[in-house]
């Protein structure tokens, strides 16, 4: 992902694309996700946006919804957070239609029909069909800004984890304990050894651009990037080593980052 500052607010920019293949059915989809904005990041009340175009493929068929994430305005009639979209198939001939919100349900209408009206296609439509709707949330959720109890047990610690599991971050880990002033002064320790390791690695590659020797680039040590066949782009692939390091714990080729 990339992402921009301007004070007022951040935006999240997905850079990647998803994959989901069943293998039972052969089914494989691929989309990018939209962009999020966090509002107000300095002063005044949290809140986000998603806004943008997804578009999800079926690679096995070809059908293709596309989806619209309509951004907020001040100025807007439109719905906040609200979605719309429609499902083709590989030879263009819409299916479905859809709308709804992405932070509340989304419904789909199958087309049963299509006639031609002065010179424009007209749709039309069986009744709305619940494909997503969300959860009731906790009554305090806005005392944990407002996350899903799975999102507040994604940080929960778990024995024999990779050393670079951000599980174990101790800034993290110390802010969760309510040591908020130790979990301060770890975070700029953390963030002053990262960037030493920067400073070491550019140093290094300029010296070997000096001695005319090729500097090996950063590689992730779980993944590994090639471009995906289904899209052409460039992606990291897992290497499916990690399971069984843990297995054998075996965590001699993770880099020392905390």
């Amino acid at each position: 992902m990339s992402s921009k500052f301007r004070g007022k607010y951040l935006q999240i920019i997905p850079l990647g694309i998803a994959h989901l293949k069943f293998d039972n059915s052969g089914n494989h989809y691929t989309w990018r996700k939209v962009s999020t904005t966090v509002h107000n990041m300095i002063v005044g009340k949290l809140w986000l946006d998603n806004h943008g175009e997804m578009e999800i493929i079926n690679h096995k068929t070809g059908d293709k919804c596309c989806l619209k994430f309509i951004p907020y305005s001040y100025f807007s009639r439109e719905t906040p957070k609200k979605v719309t979209g429609y499902v083709v198939d590989n030879e263009g001939t819409f299916k479905w239609f859809i709308t709804g919100m992405w932070d509340e349900k989304i419904e789909a209408c199958r087309v049963t029909s299509q006639s031609m009206r002065g010179g424009k296609p007209t749709y039309e439509t069986g009744p709305p069909k619940v494909l997503w709707k969300r959860n009731t949330v906790n009554p305090e959720a806005e005392r944990y800004y407002n996350f899903t109890e799975l999102a507040c047990q994604l940080n929960e610690p778990e024995e024999n984890v990779a050393p670079t599991d951000s599980r174990n971050r101790p800034d993290q880990r110390l802010m969760e304990e309510g040591n908020w002033e130790e979990a301060n002064l770890e975070k700029l320790r953390l963030e002053e050894k990262q960037r030493a390791t920067r400073r070491k690695r550019e140093a290094d590659a300029e010296l070997a651009a000096n001695e005319g020797r090729e500097y090996p680039a950063y590689s992730p040590t779980w993944f590994r990037k090639l471009t995906d066949e289904a899209t052409g782009a460039l992606i990291f692939r897992y290497t499916h080593e990690y399971w069984d390091c843990k297995e054998r714990q075996d965590w001699s080729r993770c880099p020392d980052i905390f």
